[in-house]
C-alpha cells in the first residue's frame, strides 16, 4: 500500500507539460505525488470515446489503490496529438469532466489548460 497523498494526472504524453502541470497539482492539491496516466491529445480520446477502457483502469488503479482524491484531465498549447484551438481544446477538456464524473469515482474532477508559457490555468 501506498504512503503519502496522491493525485491523478490524466494528460497528453508530451514530456514539456509533466513538470509544470505535476507541479501545480502537488501545490494546489497539497499532495505528495501525482499518478499520471498519458495518452496523446488524452481530451480528445477521451470525447471520442477511443481507449477509454485503458484510461478508465488506469484510473482505478489510482483510486483505489493510491487513494486518490482528485483527477485533473488537461490539454495544452501546441498539442501534436491534438492539434486543434484553445477554444476546442477547452471544449473536449470540459467534456471529458463530465465524462469522468460519470464514472460515478468518489472523487474531485478538475479541468487544466497549459498554456503557451508551460503554465497551468484551471479550467472553470
Amino acid at each position: 500500500m501506498a504512503t503519502g497523498a496522491f493525485a491523478t494526472s490524466i494528460s497528453c504524453m508530451d514530456g514539456r507539460i509533466q513538470i509544470p502541470l505535476n507541479d501545480w497539482i502537488k501545490k494546489k492539491y497539497n499532495v505528495d505525488y501525482v499518478d499520471t496516466i498519458t495518452e496523446p491529445g488524452v481530451e480528445k480520446k477521451i470525447t471520442g470515446n477511443i481507449d477509454l477502457e485503458q484510461i478508465k483502469s488506469k484510473t482505478e488503479i489510482s483510486i483505489y489503490k493510491h487513494k486518490s482524491e482528485t483527477i485533473i484531465v488537461s490539454g495544452h498549447h501546441d498539442c501534436a496529438g491534438n492539434p486543434v484551438s484553445k477554444e476546442e481544446h477547452v471544449v473536449q477538456i470540459r467534456n471529458s469532466i463530465k465524462i469522468i464524473e460519470s464514472w460515478n469515482y468518489p472523487v474531485k474532477v478538475i479541468g487544466a489548460w497549459i498554456n503557451d508559457q508551460w503554465q497551468v490555468e484551471q479550467i472553470q
